[in-house]
């Protein structure tokens, strides 16, 4: 055998300590987006029934929530609401005493170094669960974009920190851009769901916003999961509308589309794990079928290694408390 020649590429692997020294990717808790549901009321914590774990709050409960996010060192959060009614124009959206509205000013009098990154869509808000003006059953990209300005103006107003829009109508983020500037807000930035796919992973979510259609689904204005290409025109338009950083959504079965975009986009990146992607590994791990904790690791580090430079998680907080763990 001492004739063979061949690499020992187990040296670096016999330690803990060593393998540590030559660890390539980390997660850290600057990393990490911990996405949080506002509901109307008082009192009110309701569970996800597909999302154990997962809670809607209302405003006086979502205060302790954060509380305890922040204590973990999570510094960053993407707030969605849950209003009590709903009509066809999504209203409540752009409402300066919305659920969210008001969420925010609350949440920035508690904690005015937190950053709070405001959801920007219609589909929670409207009585038929689109992210837009619906006409004899067409969503109107032009008129929608109109609601999608006011919306956001009225989020940064409240004292949002970053506008996240979703709605992947056509020219969303110029037409957000220049509502932000005209409203002489030129320094809120941008996080556009740049990349966002008609995706079997958004069930559980859409149980948590209550935000499904009551007819037809995205698939005019979300993006077919078959397709590559697309992605990165959808990610070059919007840098060059003025996003500030580009998510692709989901990211766990789209770690391809990631690394693309990274490499083709000079923006931050950020992966959305989404909801059917949290779903999963909790029920797999109720069941006993896997590690819960070392399947969240590996998971988010290979968003990382796949280019992203931020996670949107609803393992957040948990990551962050297994991060403070080894720390000590």
């Amino acid at each position: 055998m001492s004739d063979l020649q061949f690499d020992r590429h187990r040296r670096l692997r016999m330690t803990s300590s060593l393998r540590d020294l030559v660890r390539e990717t980390a997660v850290k808790k600057d990393d990490l987006i911990y996405p949080v549901f506002a509901v109307e009321g008082t009192d009110t914590k309701h569970e996800v029934p597909s999302m154990p774990g997962v809670y809607q709050y209302s405003l006086d409960l979502l205060k302790k929530e954060i509380d305890d996010v922040v204590e973990h060192g999570v510094k960053a959060i993407m707030l969605f609401g849950v209003p009590g009614t709903k009509d066809e124009l999504g209203s409540n959206a752009y409402n300066e005493n919305g659920i969210v509205q008001r969420a925010i000013r609350e949440l920035k009098g508690e904690h005015p170094e937190l950053t709070i990154i405001a959801d920007t869509c219609l589909c929670q808000y409207t009585d038929h669960g689109h992210c837009g003006v619906i006409e004899d059953g067409n969503i109107l990209n032009d008129r929608s974009l109109s609601l999608l300005v006011k919306t956001a103006v009225s989020q940064v107003e409240a004292g949002a920190d970053v506008i996240a829009p979703s709605n992947m109508m056509d020219g969303f983020v110029a037409a957000i851009r220049a509502g932000l500037d005209e409203a002489n807000f030129h320094h809120t930035p941008i996080m556009s769901y740049a990349v966002k796919y008609a995706s079997a992973y958004y069930g559980p979510f859409r149980d948590a916003a209550h935000s499904s259609p009551s007819f037809g689904d995205r698939r005019t204005y979300q993006m077919d999961p078959a397709n590559r290409n697309e992605a990165i025109r959808e990610a070059v338009s919007d840098d060059r509308e003025g996003a500030d950083f580009l998510i692709v959504k989901p990211a766990l079965s789209y770690l391809d589309i990631v690394s693309d975009v990274k490499s083709t986009v000079n923006r931050p990146i950020v992966a959305y794990n989404v909801s059917g992607e949290y779903s999963m590994i909790k029920a797999a791990a109720a069941q006993g079928w896997l590690d819960e904790k070392e399947t969240v690791i590996e998971k988010l580090t290979s968003m990382k290694r796949a280019g992203a430079d931020l996670i949107v998680t609803y393992f957040a907080k948990d990551m962050a408390r297994w991060i403070n763990e080894s720390d000590t």
